[in-house]
């Protein structure tokens, strides 16, 4: 499998993954998210609770350093939250949503098919069942509504040059002997590919660059 698309994660006890993301809205966010944040603050005891590390790392929700990202920050704002579990869902499952884009749509049984088929296991296997817990479990805090958002990492987000992922760019020329002038403004509405592929970002910004936002 690509690096671009990553086997989907998973936790052998999906229950305690639910428990987890309840104490995370609760508690305070840590500077870092280690094992004595997981059992002195958030109260789990060790065992399975302590596959959440890794596991939120690959959901975007924590950095490689164990330190909380944006997502994690907005996960525990009510109003950012489902849309943040979204954006979660969508990077820790890029594999799924490589082959079907409205892979949070399908049926149950469709959704395991799609996971046999990324994975090459079974159905019944004990490994495509955490799978598709954690992801029904995951699914069941998040909210699709706002459609799809650039997906991020935890070490690094890809960023324009100029402006936000909404370019607005205005220029003006000065007035001619007869006095008229003329102002002219536009705005750029980008539908990003959902790629976690920084190199993909990096080409589609370096191109609206150089073809439209400068002024040659």
């Amino acid at each position: 499998m690509s690096a671009e698309a990553p086997k989907p994660p998973y936790m052998p006890n999906p229950g305690t993954l639910g428990k987890v993301l309840d104490k995370i809205k609760e508690a305070a966010t840590p500077p870092r998210f280690t094992q004595d944040f997981l059992v002195d603050t958030l109260g789990f005891k060790g065992g399975y609770a302590l596959a959440a590390i890794p596991f939120l790392k690959k959901i975007g929700f924590l950095a490689t350093d164990g330190s909380p990202t944006e997502i994690y920050k907005r996960f525990r704002n009510e109003g950012e939250s489902g849309r943040a579990m979204a954006d979660a869902i969508r990077l820790g499952y890029a594999s799924l949503f490589k082959i079907n884009e409205k892979a949070h749509d399908l049926s149950d049984d469709a959704l395991k098919g799609l996971i046999v088929q990324v994975t090459g296991g079974k159905k019944d296997d004990a490994t495509t069942k955490y799978i598709y817990s954690c992801f029904k479990t995951l699914k069941s805090r998040a909210s699709f509504q706002a459609g799809v958002l650039v997906p991020t990492t935890p070490e690094s987000i890809p960023k324009p040059d100029r402006g936000d992922l909404a370019g607005r760019e205005s220029f003006s020329e000065q007035p001619n002997e007869r006095g008229i002038g003329m102002n002219l403004s536009y705005t750029i509405n980008l539908n990003l590919p959902p790629s976690t592929d920084i190199a993909v970002f990096n080409a589609i910004f370096q191109s609206l660059r150089k073809n439209l936002l400068q002024n040659e």
